[in-house]
């Protein structure tokens, strides 16, 4: 999972797509880029570790010119978290420089890293996937072009031959120097990735494609659309749209993680309100929770601030129980699910945390989150409402049980990492120190999200062990566990 955004303006876009970052830091904490290009084609950019107000200084700013753009937050799920030589942007100079960013997670890197050394002749300097993905554009739009001029039909033949070679999920924005701004989608649409614009001074359009609605409505941007499963947008310089179907047989069927937890509640995703879904996801948790709970076992419903405070009410409310916040949170620190390695999760959530003694001490406290992955966040939590009093703690995941590894763009790489995998529900709550627990159900949280909605399907892999791409085998799976960063 990481935050997207691409930007062509009729003036500087370097303040405005550094803003954007400020509101996508959620999807990302490892590091963070800019690049930037003047219309003459130089490329200026600049990455670093760490979050978007400590990178970013005022010479690097002055130094990002140019009316077109694009920025990243990164949340590492291929390559080395700690290394900024894995911080994105990417940059390859042929055909005329190409500089992309991407969300997601490719499946297929091995076969891809034998092919660019074989048959492509390109050598790649980190372990990315985006490295992998740039380069793959790159040499596809080089036998594309016969000559000095680029026209968009070119930039849509090479995307196609792209989706031909590449699996997994992607949304991806790449700039062309001198030529314009390209984004465009995995034929699943499992990454989300939406379009916007507005009218400039001089009549001509700006525009701005990105991950999350809220970039667009803070910037004053018209939502034009979500770019749809395997298409191609690509805005020239002088601001013109063009846009092609460059799948042969796209379906949408976007992550559920998305609306669980990864996604702010006010965006809006594939035509889904966030907060909305997340209300639903309370509905029908509180039916779950009534069957499997005693009478009387509940004084007290309780979120695991923050993305769990709409299902956490819906529950109080359907229930009729008691709803109070009991968590005091830290603001200043980050997500601990997307923070890498379990000892800096597990120090980070008191950190982040505290209980509040008045609202725990003789009470039967039911404690909702919107989802359980490694567990070590929830057994730190449920030990600190004892601490502070709880007569007996029940704990709601919004989600279902994770018990498969997701592929698609989320650092859940390894089953023995997961607490639900290979356990029941009744050794889940004594694993985590609970009295009672209680999952949403695979069909309801399926069910809450698409509600009102025409989208068909969603990617649960993570729940269900169902892969939407249907690429990945239990030999690529084995092969991501031993690989991948713990």
């Amino acid at each position: 999972m990481c935050g997207i955004v691409g930007m062509v303006g009729r003036g500087s876009v370097n303040q405005e797509i550094y803003d954007s970052l400020l509101l996508l830091q959620h999807r990302g904490q490892d590091s963070t880029g800019i690049a930037t290009a003047e219309p003459g084609g130089a490329v200026h950019m600049h990455k670093a570790r760490g979050m978007v107000r400590e990178a970013f200084r005022t010479r690097d700013m002055r130094a990002l010119l140019g009316t077109i753009g694009l920025g990243h937050v990164r949340y590492a799920t291929k390559g080395t978290a700690s290394s900024e030589e894995e911080a994105q942007p990417f940059y390859v100079n042929a055909p005329y420089g190409i500089v992309l960013i991407h969300n997601g997670n490719l499946t297929n890197t091995r076969e891809l890293t034998d092919e660019l050394f074989h048959k492509d002749r390109r050598h790649l300097n980190t372990s990315s996937d985006t490295e992998l993905l740039v380069n793959v554009l790159g040499g596809e739009l080089q036998s594309t072009i016969s000559g000095p001029d680029l026209d968009p039909d070119q930039v849509f033949d090479a995307v196609t031959r792209v989706h031909e070679r590449v699996e997994g999920s992607y949304a991806a924005i790449a700039l062309i120097a001198g030529h314009g701004l390209l984004a465009f989608r995995d034929p699943f649409g499992i990454r989300p990735l939406i379009l916007g614009t507005r009218r400039h001074d001089d009549g001509h359009y700006e525009w701005v494609v990105t991950s999350e609605s809220l970039v667009l409505e803070n910037g004053e941007f018209e939502v034009v659309r979500d770019v749809d499963p395997g298409e191609a947008v690509f805005i020239d310089l002088e601001g013109q749209l063009h846009t092609r179907q460059c799948a042969s047989d796209p379906k949408l069927v976007p992550c559920s993680f998305e609306y669980v937890y990864l996604a702010r509640p006010d965006s809006i995703m594939n035509g889904i309100s966030v907060y909305e879904a997340r209300l639903r996801m309370g509905e029908r948790l509180a039916d779950t929770i009534a069957k499997y709970t005693p009478p009387g076992a509940i004084d007290v419903v309780m979120p695991i601030p923050d993305s769990s405070r709409p299902a956490a009410m819906q529950v109080a409310r359907k229930l009729g129980i008691e709803y109070r916040e009991g968590f005091y949170k830290n603001r200043y620190i980050g997500r601990t699910f997307i923070m890498p390695g379990q000892a800096v999760r597990k120090k980070s959530v008191r950190q982040k945390l505290n209980a509040m003694s008045s609202e725990f001490k003789g009470k039967n406290v039911l404690l909702i989150d919107d989802s359980i992955v490694r567990g070590t966040t929830s057994k730190e939590i449920i030990q600190m409402a004892r601490d502070a009093g709880a007569k007996s703690v029940t704990f709601a995941s919004a989600a279902p049980p994770v018990r498969y590894p997701h592929v698609y763009g989320i650092n859940m790489p390894s089953r023995l990492e997961l607490v639900a995998h290979g356990r029941t529900i009744p050794e889940i709550a004594a694993e985590l120190g609970a009295d009672y627990m209680v999952y949403q159900e695979v069909e309801d949280l399926k069910a809450a999200i698409l509600e009102g909605s025409d989208i068909e399907d969603l990617d649960m892999s993570c729940f269900d062990g169902r892969y939407v791409t249907g690429t990945v085998t239990e030999e690529y799976l084995a092969w991501v566990e031993g690989s991948q960063e713990s």
